[in-house]
């Protein structure tokens, strides 16, 4: 006898409920709203949107809520309603190789990369470390618009990814403090992934260079400060047991993490760094341009 999966091995049938097309098309309307409002955001973010029960149309906060609203940003993106690029996503990327028909070719395309140093007059140097790809989708044009790098551990990181991390500092000359600003769940294995990261960059990085290490998120506070969706801990976890309820760094409204950790990079800056920068990039790039003019007249 071949067991139905809504047979809960009992002999009870529990009949799932299923969304009308009405319905679903509520929860799309919603889900276009959220994208509309803040983008881009990742799926998970936008799941844990749909988990508000005060919408006209919540998921369930479960694998098989967050399916359903996967399911229904695949159809929206395909249907053309919602663009690709307000979704976020660093989990899959090719690798790229770029070829340049004439050096004139080169300068006009890598102009538009040239950036100022920042950081030049800062009292700190600066990284922002999460827990995962997914979370780095989301701040990554922040932290490339202020000039920061972005390091995903996905959960505890390898020896050798925070090693090399560290070697990259080790071997420049600037021996500035370094800051890092970390951002990961707060349950009972995500309070131990940034203290496990903060001794291995300890344990590798050069003596002379100085680690401020700070955890922008999620903290208690901030759980209850914006009311972000708890899950309960897993039975038989005996890690971390103060931690009471898990809260998923995704929780956090992506416009709001965004937000709390541009503010803390750019209090680590000198003031009006990002503007003095940007007018001198344009310069800057004015000239790269002119340039690769000069090449293809073939005055250089």
């Amino acid at each position: 006898m071949t067991t139905s999966p809504e047979n809960n091995g009992a002999g009870t049938i529990k009949k799932r409920d299923r969304r009308t097309n009405a319905r679903i098309d509520q929860l799309d309307r919603q889900i276009i709203e959220v994208l509309e409002n803040d983008h881009p955001q990742s799926v998970r973010h936008i799941f844990y949107r749909m988990t508000d029960p005060r919408l006209p149309e919540p998921v369930e906060k479960s694998d098989r809520g967050y399916r359903h609203v996967q399911n229904r940003c695949v159809v929206l993106r395909r249907s053309g309603r919602v663009p690709y690029g307000w979704f976020a996503d660093m989990s899959r990327r090719g690798f790229y190789t770029h070829t340049f028909t004439s050096a004139a070719d080169f300068i006009r395309a890598m102009q538009t990369a040239y950036r100022q140093d920042l950081w030049r007059d800062a009292d700190v140097r600066c990284e922002v470390w999460v827990e995962s790809r997914s979370i780095a989708s989301v701040i990554s044009p922040d932290c490339r618009d202020l000039a920061v790098n972005l390091f995903p551990c996905g959960g505890f990181s390898s020896l050798s990814f925070v090693h090399d991390a560290a070697e990259e500092l080790n071997g420049s000359e600037d021996r500035r403090p370094l800051h890092v600003l970390y951002i990961g769940d707060h349950d009972p294995a995500g309070v131990l992934i940034d203290v496990t990261l903060e001794r291995e960059l300890r344990t590798h990085l050069d003596p002379e260079i100085d680690l401020l290490f700070e955890r922008v998120g999620i903290n208690p506070d901030q759980i209850v400060e914006h009311d972000l969706p708890t899950k309960p801990r897993k039975a038989g976890d005996k890690r971390s047991l103060h931690v009471e309820h898990s809260v998923e760094a995704e929780a956090m409204p992506a416009g709001i993490l965004r937000d709390l950790l541009r503010s803390r990079i750019e209090s680590l800056l000198p003031p009006r760094a990002l503007e003095v920068a940007r007018i001198a990039e344009r310069e800057e790039r004015r000239t790269l341009v002119e340039m690769a003019t000069l090449y293809e007249e073939g005055r250089i």
